[in-house]
């Protein structure tokens, strides 16, 4: 006789596996902290290290005691023979200390280091006259998730290439860079009397001959885009062939499709927003498209960033 699964013990492995996650976390850190710390005296210690924008890296580092106060500070981003210089401010604190504070912007496609995809080592680089002396940036403790309407951008809002901040076995920093996911990025939506049109941008991948695909309780439209650029694209969205059978209202999801099989969901997920539903809210609008009845039209954001188009007959329409 076979014995039955406990539906509970699922969950609580879950839960137990990330405990011991977060406890790994905390020891590494205390580690770092009493022991990292006091063997590296020469590395420069870093007191904050993010990215705020999901392209542009953030550090603040206090340098050794044993540093003068140098002329000129710049912060290295080095992957195998490729480095990337990037000027720093380096000033006295308010106690003597010798700070840095860098902004690094990421990515040439919008005027940042041409980092590709991998880990970046990152140093500190400072020069008082002919002297040059190169530090490690030694990050005890990681930047936290912070609660609210805003969280953490996870990729760039232009390209939609990833980085994020991490550390070697050593506790030095180090940025790690990836491509951008496959998506299909909503740039503009507009909602007229005469119609919807959505502009969007297909990112981390390459198209052939594609088309936009609306579907809703089993029914399927078809619908051809134009080409804007590159990667750039439009399309009209065909509310004479998605109004509704009844009072019901329907709602459409939107697809890019095209002849090598892609197929990806139009959304808005390049933002730092939690809730897109409440803060890209878009008014409706009554429409009256060619030969029906007019209906109410309202494009929408679900919690998971992916356009919806909501078709419902007016009251008086019967």
């Amino acid at each position: 006789m076979s014995r039955l699964k406990n539906p509970a013990a699922a969950p609580r492995a879950t839960a137990l596996l990330s405990r011991l996650r977060t406890r790994a976390v905390r020891l590494r850190d205390r580690l770092m902290g009493n022991l990292l710390v006091p063997l590296r005296r020469r590395a420069a210690l870093v007191s904050y290290a993010g990215i705020l924008d999901g392209q542009t890296v953030n550090l603040h580092a206090r340098l050794p005691a044993s540093a003068r106060l140098p002329e000129r500070a710049e912060i290295v981003l080095r992957r195998g023979r490729r480095a990337h210089p990037c000027e720093a401010r380096v000033y006295r604190g308010a106690d003597g200390e010798t700070l840095v504070d860098a902004a690094v912007l990421l990515g040439a496609e919008v005027g940042g280091l041409p980092v590709g995809t991998g880990r970046w080592r990152v140093r500190l680089r400072v020069r008082t006259g002919r002297r040059t002396r190169t530090l490690s940036l030694l990050l005890v403790n990681p930047p936290v998730p912070y609660a609210g309407p805003t969280k953490p951008m996870e990729a760039s809002p232009v390209t939609g290439e990833r980085h994020r901040i991490g550390r070697s076995a050593r506790g030095s920093v180090r940025v790690v860079s990836a491509g951008a996911r496959a998506a299909a990025e909503v740039a503009k939506v507009r909602l007229e009397h005469s119609g919807l049109t959505v502009d969007f941008r297909v990112l981390g991948t390459a198209t052939d001959r594609p088309w936009a695909e609306f579907t809703a309780s089993g029914r399927t439209v078809e619908q051809p885009v134009t080409v804007l650029g590159p990667g750039a694209f439009r399309v009209d969205v065909p509310l004479g062939a998605m109004a509704p059978g009844d009072a019901r209202p329907e709602h459409w999801d939107v697809r890019l499709r095209d002849a090598a099989g892609t197929s990806l969901r139009l959304g808005r997920r390049l933002h730092d927003v939690r809730n897109p539903l409440r803060v890209f809210a878009m008014r409706r609008l009554a429409v009256t498209p060619q030969g029906l009845t007019t209906m109410i039209v309202q494009p929408r954001y679900t919690p998971a960033g992916n356009l919806r188009v909501t078709c419902t007959r007016m009251p008086e329409a019967g």
